[in-house]
């Protein structure tokens, strides 16, 4: 079994939920401690059965309660050491954590699951993605990233699943009323995804087995999901494949999504 599901996802705040018989992990925690809880029992799992908490980046919207989390309930903390010393340089309270360091690109174990956290293109320190891997089942998580390069493409191949950023439509956030400069800084190429560029990553991604798509971290000011989901559905047919090719869905922003069993 290899299940998981997005909890909260979008610029105001994101945390993911992977499970298998034997291990329970959270990625990203970037919501009140609160609110991980209520959307954890929303999904019959208690944060005392959470094994782990991964670390994308430092962010506030995927870090605001990993300190409360890990000291509350005893979750032991991994992330990388770059991303760790700008945790605490924000003054995020995490004094009581359990930390375990990891090194990009560099796989480790976490009980019955084998974890691939893969260096990103984003504006932080030391940014990373995952892969996640049970047996022969591979969910593959890549959020705020500028660009999608020929190595993460090799990360997220041969993936049953990938939670996969749509951030923004060009179109949309030329016209939003975001100053200049943070528009350059979404569109470049250590911003966010755009929604055509996640199609056309996703559209490559099944010819290597993919077989279910979750768009994430859609921004509540450049794009809709209605327009994500489109958007991605018009590159996959570009590449001559039919909407229902693959399961495509888009992560609700405020509640969890469906539970997505890939084994």
């Amino acid at each position: 079994m290899l299940n998981c599901c997005s909890l909260y996802s979008g610029s105001t705040g994101n945390s993911f939920f992977i499970q298998t018989e034997n291990t329970k992990i959270l990625v990203d925690a970037g919501v009140s401690c609160k609110k991980i809880e209520c959307a954890l029992e929303a999904i019959n799992v208690t944060p005392n059965d959470i094994d782990a908490l991964l670390i994308t980046h430092e962010h506030i919207d995927h870090t605001k309660s990993i300190g409360l989390l890990s000291s509350k309930y005893n979750i032991p903390i991994y992330t990388n050491n770059k991303t760790w010393n700008s945790l605490l340089s924000q003054n995020i309270k995490l004094n009581n954590s359990k930390v375990n360091f990891f090194t990009n690109n560099n796989e480790f174990k976490l009980n019955d699951l084998t974890i691939y956290p893969f260096s990103t293109p984003h504006d932080a320190v030391d940014p990373c993605g995952f892969n996640i891997i049970k047996d022969t089942k591979k969910i593959s998580i890549a959020t705020d990233l500028g660009h999608i390069s020929n190595d993460i493409i090799k990360c997220l191949e041969n993936s049953s699943l990938i939670m996969l950023e749509a951030n923004y439509d060009s179109s949309v956030l030329q016209y939003s009323s975001y100053p200049y400069k943070l528009k350059q800084r979404i569109a470049g190429p250590n911003g966010h995804l755009e929604n055509s560029a996640t199609g056309k990553a996703i559209s490559h991604l099944i010819n290597s087995g993919l077989e279910k798509a979750l768009l994430i971290h859609l921004s509540k000011e450049n794009n809709f999901p209605e327009l994500a989901y489109k958007t991605v559905v018009e590159e996959l047919q570009k590449n001559n494949y039919l909407e229902n090719t693959i399961s495509l869905n888009v992560a609700p922003r405020d509640f969890p999504s469906s539970l997505f069993q890939v084994s």
